[in-house]
């Protein structure tokens, strides 16, 4: 399925996306595409964030991070 989307360019990145259209020989959908792409690839897995180590050992406590009264003490 094909989806139209109408942008509004400011003065330079329309002076950038005529030049990239006689540089590469492209139309301008095909350059917003790969633009869309390059942004696409620089953003990582499109999974939710998370935090390093969640899930990276079993104590066996299911909210150990969570609950006060585990962590009650703690940096003291």
């Amino acid at each position: 399925m094909k989806q139209i989307v109408q942008a509004r360019l400011d003065a330079e990145s329309a002076k950038m996306l005529d030049r990239l259209v006689r540089k590469m020989g492209s139309t301008p959908s095909e350059i917003v595409r790969q633009g869309i792409r390059l942004v696409a690839a620089t953003q990582g897995s499109s999974g939710a964030s998370r935090i390093a180590g969640i899930g990276a050992f079993s104590s066996g406590i299911p909210d150990l991070g969570s609950s006060k009264k585990h962590l009650e003490g703690f940096g003291r």
